[in-house]
């Protein structure tokens, strides 16, 4: 049997991909054969698809680490608490989700809250693990705290304000457009910043009367990291979740606040770590206190106008192909 799927045969620009017909992948031991409903649309996987910041992969390539849908076959009876026909969410595969069909590793596929859409769903693996890594694992993130989210409005950004509020924090966001903004301050942030002023983050110390924040997730390093200690509490620290380049930071604003700097990649995580992610952000969805935003949806013969839509600047939450 056969489905339609993205396929590329070379590193490149978006005139790579293409809509081709291929056999449907049969799941072997330990597997598990997903038919895909709608699949998330990361900045990770245009890199993956030009080969650039480090990524590469195997042609052909069918681009996507996101998904989510039904269970349409199993390689085994071992995966005693999923079965034929349970909706689920995909937080990585083994063919990509830009297709009808994904086949993944069972340690790959998670059951989706009946609450929560196909669209939603596909926005869960990369976007709000990270965010939950970001804040917890690495951030250390404590109840009371106050959080600033450098760079909110995007799909990260937007689970790290749901989650830090959820946790209990004050949570500080920052977005570049009006719209962001708004969209920021809708989820519950209790400040909402335009990062593209030039005071923003002498308004965040009168905010926080000079106390500044205990832990900033950043998006963009390259641009505000050597301006992200000056407005760190005693202790505080900073998770870097994104970069697009080099930047120059002051080392002494470090030192005389007892700061740390932190660095993440979600694909760092070891299977543990995942499986803790995983367990976390279920009831997270279940109750709605997560509730993954799409900004816009596309149609997979249009997954290259995605790919460009997930780097523009000025994001307002996730990019979701509906793919049946």
């Amino acid at each position: 049997m056969t489905m339609k799927a993205i396929r590329q045969q070379q590193h490149g620009d978006i005139d790579q991909l293409k809509l081709e017909t291929v056999q449907i992948p049969q799941p072997g031991p330990g597997q598990i054969l997903v038919k895909i409903h709608a699949a998330g649309v990361n900045p990770v996987d245009t890199y993956i698809r030009a080969g650039t910041n480090g990524y590469t992969a195997s042609m052909p390539h069918t681009p996507g680490k996101d998904g989510a849908g039904t269970i349409a076959a199993m390689g085994d009876d071992k995966h005693h608490f999923l079965q034929v026909g349970d909706r689920v969410y995909i937080a990585g595969s083994l063919t990509g989700t830009s297709a009808e069909y994904a086949l993944c590793e069972s340690r790959q596929v998670f059951p989706l809250p009946a609450n929560v859409s196909y669209e939603a769903g596909a926005c869960i693996g990369v976007p709000c693990a990270t965010a939950w890594r970001a804040l917890f694992q690495r951030g250390n993130a404590k109840p009371g705290e106050t959080l600033l989210v450098h760079g909110a409005s995007g799909g990260v950004g937007l689970a790290a304000v749901q989650l830090g509020i959820a946790a209990g924090m004050t949570v500080i966001g920052t977005a570049g457009t009006e719209e962001g903004r708004q969209l920021v301050k809708d989820q519950g942030a209790h400040l909402v910043l335009d990062h593209h002023s030039d005071t923003h983050l002498e308004d965040l110390l009168e905010w926080t009367h000079g106390q500044g924040v205990n832990l900033t997730l950043e998006m963009l390093a390259n641009v505000n990291l050597g301006h992200d200690l000056s407005a760190l509490a005693h202790g505080g620290r900073v998770v870097v979740i994104g970069s697009r380049g080099t930047v120059t930071i002051n080392p002494r604003e470090i030192m005389k606040r007892d700061a740390a700097i932190l660095g993440m990649a979600l694909a760092n995580a070891s299977e543990q770590e995942m499986n803790a992610i995983h367990a976390a952000l279920y009831p997270s969805l279940a109750s709605g206190s997560l509730k993954p935003v799409i900004a816009q949806e596309f149609t997979l013969d249009n997954l290259g106008e995605a790919h460009n839509a997930v780097l523009e600047p000025g994001a307002r939450g996730n990019i979701v192909i509906k793919v049946c």
